[in-house]
């Protein structure tokens, strides 16, 4: 089994930038895709990016390419989500997840953190 604990949410104004960790326990992080997903007020969890075990391989929301940098070391058992130009609408929480391949739902992923909340202001 493994548990996962998201960190580095906060507030920051639009462009500013913010980097998400997600510190993994358990064997299997380092053979497991991971994904970031996050999910706004009242809105659906809407996918993010995602990486491949090894790191070869990346996928991203169309609303977030070029602005958010997804990457891992697993070394360290963790995760990352490099989030630059923020902007209002990314506004959510955000979970980071694990599972045994890239995917774009979220149903697609068997573990979960507890979320962080990240908050873009104008």
């Amino acid at each position: 089994q493994v548990q996962l604990v998201e960190s580095g949410g906060g507030s920051v104004q639009a462009g500013g930038s913010l980097r998400l960790s997600c510190a993994a326990s358990g064997r299997t992080f380092s053979t497991s895709a991971m994904g970031w997903f996050r999910q706004p007020p009242g809105k659906e969890r809407d996918f993010v990016a995602a990486i491949s075990w090894s790191g070869a391989a990346t996928d991203y929301a169309n609303s977030v390419k070029g602005r958010f940098t997804i990457s891992r070391d697993n070394a360290k058992n963790t995760g990352y989500l490099q989030m630059n130009s923020l902007k209002p609408e990314d506004t959510a929480v955000y979970y980071c997840a694990t599972g045994r391949g890239i995917g774009i739902r979220w149903r697609e992923y068997d573990y979960w953190g507890q979320g962080t909340q990240v908050t873009v202001s104008s």
